[in-house]
């Protein structure tokens, strides 16, 4: 079965090249028995379990927070890593770039929209809450957490990664590539937790500033796009011309892939900034609605005043 570690290994030792890819390979090409697959499907069973819980006790879980968990989220991590699409990442550019495009910004959206964090307070014994609040109070939390310093890590890195030796150590290493794609979802989940998240982080911004500090992340992926794009240099140095594919030009896959990297990246920031504008929207309606509450009670309390003041004149009145 062809696999990430298996192009490289295979084409260095002078074997065929693997075969052209389509989109049927994404299925026929999966493999389950690498050490992520076992993360994620551990990742979704105690996410279940936690809502099992909760329901045993008769307590409520929104079903679509679930259904984004475990759907785009922990499911957009498998798609791009243990199907076919992740034994081609170091063949194509452009595969390695839909990878990105889902480890950094689809994924992650999603896992925070799950509201992990929330559901292990809800369910975990007192004494684990306990270490949990700690790990989300903690200065660590509070610096990664801050949205300018999420906001420079999620821009500067793709720049520091494909303009740099580093991405080529990546194609040539193993261990190198698989850290990159827990570099992707941390980087990810680092910049759209506390924009988009459900879980409570501390220090986190008003709706204002999250949309604006989202307006402004828009025009990211348009620049690093058309700049691999444009590029005469191809990326991971001559890793790609050493493949000799008769079935695809480095050249022109870099193209595509910046391609890939502006759209995709334009769509999803607009979407998002949708969405965070719909939360916004809807915060506003529910503090709308508690003000509203709080006068009907006041009002309440001063008739009731009222009316216990006039039941106390009123005998003295009649004497």
């Amino acid at each position: 079965m062809l696999h990430v570690d298996q192009i490289p290994a295979t084409l260095a030792a002078g074997g065929e090249a693997p075969p052209p890819f389509t989109v049927a390979r994404v299925l026929t090409e999966t493999r389950l028995d690498s050490w992520l697959t076992l993360g994620l499907v551990l990742a979704a069973g105690l996410y279940l379990y936690g809502v099992h819980r909760l329901r045993l006790r008769g307590d409520r879980w929104p079903v679509i927070r679930t259904v984004a968990f475990l759907g785009p989220g922990l499911g957009g991590i498998a798609v791009v890593t243990v199907s076919g699409l992740g034994a081609y990442d170091t063949a194509l550019i452009s595969v390695h770039m839909v990878q990105h495009m889902v480890l950094s910004m689809i994924a992650p959206i999603f896992l925070a929209l799950g509201a992990p964090v929330t559901l292990a307070l809800r369910t975990l014994p007192v004494r684990p809450r306990k270490r949990l609040l700690a790990i989300v109070h903690s200065r660590v939390a509070r610096v990664y957490s801050f949205p300018l310093v999420a906001f420079a890590i999620f821009v500067v890195n793709p720049f520091a990664l494909y303009f740099t030796g580093l991405y080529e150590i990546t194609l040539r290493n193993e261990l190198a590539h698989e850290l990159v794609h827990a570099h992707f979802i941390m980087t990810g989940c680092v910049f759209f937790w506390p924009l988009l998240g459900l879980d409570p982080l501390p220090g986190r911004w008003p709706y204002p500033a999250r949309a604006l500090l989202m307006l402004l992340s828009v025009p990211f992926h348009t620049v690093l796009g058309l700049t691999i794009m444009q590029s005469t240099t191809l990326l991971g140095g001559d890793w790609y011309p050493s493949l000799n594919l008769a079935w695809s030009d480095p050249r022109n896959d870099q193209v595509v892939a910046g391609g890939i990297l502006w759209a995709g990246g334009e769509f999803v920031s607009v979407t998002m900034l949708a969405v965070l504008v719909v939360q916004w929207i809807r915060q506003s309606e529910r503090e709308a609605r508690r003000l509203d509450r709080e006068l009907d009670r006041q009002e309440a309390r001063e008739r009731a005043a009222e009316a216990g003041a006039g039941a106390g004149t009123g005998p003295t009145g009649r004497m």
